[in-house]
């Protein structure tokens, strides 16, 4: 059983989360099996980039690090608060140490910001939020990390992608890292992604 952590900020964007919880549930219901999500924040209510509440299954200090398999961060807005979580030391130590031991991290959007702060993407490939205007890819440079502009940039064991379209990829490449393709195949063709 992989056991995946969904790190949770105030502000995040409630669209990037849910592909998360349905893609992971549909492998739980009908597909191979084998993982469990469990939602984690630093607060016991968080309020998503449009207001929308939620309360997860556990805050941090309840969770044992060492449990977990995967992390997946949804990304959110400043505006709604996002960066003041996801910058907080505490949220940072957990990714420090999913990525101390390897273990497989899945980011959608300004999420990989949090990746930069907290250090691990020092001379690596990543991406973050390219839209026009957007100030997110120098801010992922600035954090030493060589940008890309595919939408979705693997390396190592790090997932980093563009922005809230790539969010149903990226679940489903979490799956197949951690099940297989075939598992992964058949769950996408049970949503209606494979004909």
């Amino acid at each position: 059983m992989a056991k995946i952590m969904m790190l949770l900020a105030d502000g995040f964007e409630a669209v990037e989360a849910s592909v998360f919880t349905d893609v992971l549930g549909w492998n739980e219901m009908e597909g191979g099996g084998g993982t469990e999500l469990v939602t984690v924040g630093l607060r016991d209510r968080l309020k998503c980039t449009w207001n929308f509440t939620v309360i997860p299954e556990f805050t941090l200090g309840e969770v044992e690090l060492a449990e977990f398999d995967a992390l997946v961060i949804p990304g959110g807005f400043e505006e709604a608060g996002f960066y003041e979580d996801a910058y907080d030391p505490a949220f940072l130590d957990v990714i420090r140490h999913f990525d101390t031991h390897e273990k497989w991290i899945g980011t959608i959007c300004v999420a990989a910001l949090a990746l930069g702060k907290a250090g691990i993407l020092q001379g690596k490939r990543a991406t973050t939020y390219n839209g026009v205007g957007s100030v997110r890819q120098a801010q992922l440079k600035d954090f030493g990390a060589q940008v890309q502009q595919d939408p979705i940039v693997v390396e190592n064991h790090i997932i980093t992608s563009h922005n809230p379209s790539t969010s149903f990829d990226v679940a489903f490449l979490v799956l197949e890292k951690l099940t297989n393709a075939e598992n992964t195949k058949h769950v996408k063709k049970l949503m209606g992604f494979e004909k």
